[in-house]
């Protein structure tokens, strides 16, 4: 299913007034990712602070919605944000890394694999990743997945 028509399907029953919302793929095993969010496992999601100013990218907003893509471009579901914070990567929490649903869910394997992959990405545009470093931490809900998934 294509983002438009998942946001079709989903006018049809829900009274929407804004434009179709950003579609996009968690940038690590989106498949696997997709996957938790749909199950509810996956709430929550981080990404490093340097690349939204790198790409000139906003921040989400409390409120917004956005459709989430399986690698291969289609739509999954429909989430909505419901926290924001932008925190140095030392301070993320292990109630935050829970929420993220990957792995066995500890602050340990978030910070391991996030700390690579953040790593490799900020090196990617030139820039050096520390503890130090700001990172997004997004919550949200699925408001509404199709019945096929």
């Amino acid at each position: 299913m294509t983002p438009q028509e998942l946001w079709n399907e989903y006018k049809k029953s829900h009274p929407v007034t804004e434009d179709e919302p950003d579609a996009w793929a968690f940038g690590a095993e989106p498949d696997l990712l997709a996957d938790l969010v749909v199950r509810g496992i996956k709430t929550a999601t981080a990404s490093a602070y340097d690349e939204h100013l790198y790409y000139k990218e906003p921040l989400g907003k409390v409120g917004e919605k956005s459709i989430v893509l399986d690698s291969h471009g289609n739509a999954i579901c429909i989430i909505e944000t419901t926290r924001i914070r932008v925190v140095p990567f030392k301070e993320v929490s292990a109630a935050h890394a829970y929420l993220e649903g990957e792995g066995d869910r500890s602050l340990i394997y978030w910070r391991q694999v996030h700390e690579e992959l953040f790593t490799k990405w900020l090196a990617d545009i030139g820039i050096t990743f520390t503890p130090d470093s700001q990172v997004v931490l997004e919550e949200f809900q699925v408001i509404y997945k199709p019945s096929e998934v």
